[in-house]
């Protein structure tokens, strides 16, 4: 444990949110087995952002077990690719939750979380149908501490929709790029500012886009050399990378 986390845990203690009992169970158990799954309790400690729920193939009943043991050790928690059946599950165990539909997300801050942000993101959307995977990045760089913008369809198809963002292009710390079919729009992107463009793939298309591999490979291919690409449909971890990159950075407007 880091000597931020130490004295986190002791500054807790200190003003009475913490017993010492909970304080040493952080210190000294970095994982709390549940049978079915090891919950990584350090993982702040080591990353600066806690573990995150996985919630494709979890019963509701243990993503709620998971939940329970992040809040139990005051930190943040983010779930990700949450059904429905585990929504209304955990919107009847945790109503104080964001839970985000449209991105499957959910979204339970640390007691301790303060409320200003470190660095700008903006996500772009190729089209309307890719809304739901950016909006998963969204919500991920918003959990990570970055202001976050979304600007949705504004595609090659028509590639004044998106020169009309030039200002709000050239203010971002990072950009992430949601596109599928042709996958072209990261490239644009990457030749009109001089930031890191984090390309996300979807299984948006026809038949020859493979659900997403050819947008996948459009992207691989990218000319900008200040494009890379994350995995088919990972909106969240072009958040959470996009976030990374923007909270090594300062922002560059103020008002934020």
């Amino acid at each position: 444990m880091n000597i931020e986390a130490v004295r986190s845990l002791l500054e807790q203690v200190q003003a009475g949110r913490l017993s010492v009992r909970e304080a040493l169970q952080q210190w000294t158990e970095p994982v709390a087995e549940l049978g079915y799954a090891s919950v990584d309790l350090h993982r702040r400690a080591r990353c600066g952002f806690p573990e995150v729920i996985f919630c494709e193939g979890k019963t509701p009943e243990w993503v709620e077990g998971v939940v329970r043991q992040l809040v139990a050790a005051r930190q943040d928690c983010l779930a990700t690719r949450v059904a429905p059946t585990q929504a209304e599950h955990l919107a009847r165990l945790f109503p104080q939750a964001e839970q985000d539909r449209m991105a499957r997300t959910f979204w339970l801050p640390g007691p301790d979380r303060g409320t200003s942000t470190i660095g700008n993101v903006l996500v772009l959307t190729a089209g309307t149908s890719d809304l739901p995977v950016a909006q998963e990045a969204v919500v991920t760089a918003r959990a990570v501490g970055c202001h976050v913008e979304l600007i949705a369809d504004v595609g090659v198809a028509g590639i004044h929709r998106l020169l009309r963002h030039r200002e709000r292009l050239n203010s971002a710390d990072v950009i992430v790029v949601v596109a599928g079919m042709d996958g072209a729009l990261p490239s644009v992107v990457g030749g009109l500012v001089d930031c890191p463009v984090i390309a996300v793939p979807t299984s948006i298309g026809y038949g020859a886009a493979f659900q997403g591999v050819a947008p996948l490979l459009t992207m691989l291919n990218a000319c900008s050399a200040n494009v890379v690409v994350v995995n088919i449909d990972s909106g969240f971890k072009g958040g959470y990378v996009a976030a990374l990159i923007a909270r090594q950075t300062q922002p560059r407007s103020t008002g934020r």
